[in-house]
């Protein structure tokens, strides 16, 4: 009896060193590196920048790089806060939902952002991908002071997980009547909570997930 013991032991042990490295394989296969967003504003050409910038246009050129996206879908979604609540949430795409849009080839992603007042009331964006566009208007304060923020550069992605990746904002203004928008982008405050840190009546959130 005892030496069947001995012998029954052994072989579990075996059997769990032997399942030991390819769960630790697995594992790392599954910790695949965060996700990285970067982006360059403007263009390289500087006669184009100066009209964008007399016209108060913003343009990014973006690119999302990391192992975990091939193969997943993802989506964007709005949300305009005004005085400090989040008043609008709207799906601007969803590749889930979107045969033609479909899953991510690659382990990278194009996208290039156009923003502007289209009209005194009004805001207008357009996000440029590799195989699709897709153009929105919002309602605005009166005023050319909206800035589009590159806001998910800041962090690592995570897949799975919201982020935002884009912020629309008004900037904050003191009371000698100075306008900040860097402050309110790097203040490390809750990004949904701007409105009433800074007084900022109105700006809009667009929010990213990629994978499940």
């Amino acid at each position: 009896m005892k030496k069947n013991a001995i012998k029954t032991a052994a072989l579990g042990w075996a059997g769990l060193w032997f399942f030991f490295p390819f769960f630790t394989a697995t594992a790392q296969e599954n910790a695949l590196p965060p996700i990285k967003m970067k982006s360059d504003s403007y263009s390289k050409n500087k006669a184009l920048t100066d009209v964008m910038r007399f016209d108060n246009m913003d343009y990014y050129t973006t690119k999302f790089t990391g192992a975990a996206l091939k193969g997943t879908e993802y989506y964007m979604v709005a949300k305009e806060i005004w005085d400090g609540k989040v008043k609008k949430t709207d799906t601007i795409f969803s590749s889930a939902t979107n045969s033609y849009i479909g899953k991510i080839e690659n382990d990278s992603l194009n996208l290039t952002v156009i923003a502007k007042k289209s009209s005194d009331k009004s805001l207008k964006i357009k996000f440029l991908f590799d195989r699709f566009e897709i153009q929105k208007e919002y309602k605005s304060m009166r005023s050319d002071d909206y800035s589009l923020r590159d806001f998910g550069t800041h962090f690592p992605i995570v897949s799975g997980k919201p982020f935002y990746a884009f912020a629309y904002i008004l900037p904050y203004e003191d009371k000698e009547g100075n306008k900040y928008w860097c402050a309110v982008e790097s203040s490390g405050k809750d990004i949904e909570t701007w409105g009433k840190e800074f007084g900022i009546q109105h700006y809009i959130l667009f929010e990213m997930r990629f994978g499940n």
